[in-house]
């Protein structure tokens, strides 16, 4: 017996289509106009920049969230809300200024994180898979270490006397964070058990090491990558039967006993799961280290509620502690698994990873002021994500697209990614006789909504790569402004030091505290000037 399954593909396909559906005010000019002027009134209020001193910086940074994956979000955020989502607006999309950021490594067209981080982080370019070091590091070769280190934002607010953070959904020494406070040739020595026996003879120290040794006394530090601190085979506190959760230090070092005792008289926390974070009285708190998985954290949408801290969660937590500090603070926070997301082809992970960091800007919004308070939000690269294919509004952003292909009248996914796991040799459905044969993939129309999709790919990968094009850069608070058109990715520290007056951009500020405290004492110079007039 022969089946047509083809009408079955079209009815999923094309759903939903009909009359566009869309709020009627949005059909009088009326409406487009009087929010455009509202837009005009609002941008020119920007004419009078901010040039105040910034006492906090906050960098959120998206791995793996390029143009389109905002996009995408922004709908997504939308759709959540049961709107169309097309007209929702992210908490980034309120920043006054963007810019652009080119995002190559100094050998790579396309980069990596680690290469990245070192010039969002460390303010010049570097070679991929290397982390605080310059592209005089040969990736890999530890003797090309030494001499060849370069501090970053984090070193240079912390001897300005600010309080610093680390918080990430990824292991607190993946290639992200460790650029804040490494030295490494490679991101991939997360303790000494990933190092060869060669690096660590020749003094080589890894990743997780570095966390402790290398910057003293980070205020708050919290993300995942438990078992890197801990003895090789020793089990893991949540997971103890779990072989892969266990301890992996060939020095049989204890990171985590160590910082306890060396912080055991300096109100320092450390903790492990999410009840035991949020029974913490942040004003009676002053150092945090909060590792909260062995590896990553999970993504948002497989989290645990009652054990596993949302990111928002730990923002929250880290900012109280740290504006405690009068002279400030430097928060760097990491959206890490929007990138594995994307990685796996997994765009729906990675999209709700993404509204997620969104909803942790907000929240770190309200915490804080734009006067004092630089908050820039970027991403360290792009990947091969995009959506299109004349979806109509208000169309999911994880359903089909609203036609067939005029080449095979196949339906095919919104989302597509240029390479990756999602690849499918499609056979053409047309007529087949039952039982249908075993290895017909499933149609993407049955399955696209579901957590772990992977979504279509073009080329055939294992993993999804990274993408080469620009990422943008949001930014608000002091000196925000100078963030601004296209610029080199290490350019970013360079501004939000300046801003904060901290590692080699001081100059301007005594120049103008001194001007600033003139201008205040001139008007009481003129009326004593005056008065001593008026009695002579």
């Amino acid at each position: 017996m022969k089946v047509t399954i083809l009408f079955i593909c079209s009815c999923l396909a094309w759903e939903g289509l009909g009359k566009p559906q869309f709020p009627d005010q949005e059909k009088d000019p009326l409406f487009w106009n009087t929010w455009a002027q509202s837009t005009l009134k609002n941008a020119l209020t920007l004419q009078k920049l901010n040039q105040n001193t910034a006492k906090n910086l906050i960098l959120f940074l998206g791995d793996g969230m390029g143009i389109p994956t905002v996009t995408a979000a922004r709908i997504l955020k939308g759709q959540l809300s049961r709107q169309s989502g097309e007209e929702t607006q992210l908490e980034m999309d309120n920043f006054p200024f963007v810019a652009l950021s080119k995002t190559y490594n100094t050998n790579a067209q396309v980069a990596d994180s680690a290469g990245t981080a070192t010039a969002f982080l460390c303010g010049v370019k570097a070679n991929e898979g290397t982390v605080g070091v310059s592209a005089a590091a040969v990736r890999s070769q530890c003797n090309s270490t030494q001499g060849n280190e370069v501090t970053s934002i984090l070193r240079w607010a912390k001897e300005a006397g600010k309080s610093v953070g680390i918080v990430t959904t990824t292991r607190v020494n993946h290639a992200t964070p460790s650029a804040a406070y490494a030295h490494c040739v490679d991101r991939d020595w997360y303790s000494d058990g990933e190092m060869p026996a060669e690096a660590v003879q020749a003094g080589c120290k890894d990743i997780a090491r570095q966390l402790f040794e290398n910057i003293p006394n980070i205020d708050v530090i919290m993300g995942g990558g438990r078992k890197y601190m801990f003895p090789k085979n020793q089990s893991d506190v949540e997971y103890p039967g779990e072989m892969k959760h266990f301890g992996t230090r060939i020095d049989r070092r204890n990171l985590v006993e160590e910082w306890n005792n060396r912080m055991k008289n300096k109100n320092a926390n450390y903790v492990w799961n999410k009840k035991e974070l949020l029974s913490l009285n942040p004003n009676s708190v002053d150092y945090l280290l909060g590792l909260f998985e062995p590896g990553d954290l999970p993504y948002d949408l497989e989290r645990n509620n009652e054990t596993d801290p949302s990111l928002t969660e730990m923002v929250e937590v880290a900012i109280k502690i740290l504006k405690k500090n009068p002279s400030g603070f430097y928060l760097l926070v990491e959206g890490g698994r929007i990138d594995h997301g994307h990685h796996d082809g997994k765009a729906k992970q990675a999209l709700h990873e993404a509204v997620e960091m969104d909803r942790a800007i907000g929240h770190a919004g309200l915490m804080t002021s734009i006067y004092d308070t630089m908050t820039v939000v970027t991403a360290d690269h792009s990947h091969m994500f995009n959506f299109g294919g004349y979806t109509p509004r208000g169309n999911t952003i994880f359903g089909l697209n609203s036609i067939l292909s005029d080449v095979d009248q196949k339906p095919f996914t919104a989302i597509l990614y240029g390479n990756g796991p999602g690849f499918k040799k499609i056979i053409h459905l047309i007529s087949f006789s039952f039982p249908f044969p075993t290895s017909t993939p499933s149609l993407p129309s049955l399955s696209s909504g579901e957590n772990n999709y992977k979504a279509q790919s073009a080329v055939p990968l294992s993993m999804e790569t990274h993408g080469g094009e620009d990422v943008a850069v949001f930014a608000k608070g002091p000196m925000a402004h100078l963030l601004h058109g296209v610029h080199e990715q290490n350019y970013i520290p360079h501004v939000m030091a300046y801003a904060a007056c901290i590692g080699q951009n001081r100059d301007h500020c005594m120049s103008s505290s001194g001007a600033s405290s003139l201008s205040a004492a001139l008007p009481s110079l003129t009326a004593l000037l005056t008065l001593i007039r008026l009695l002579c």
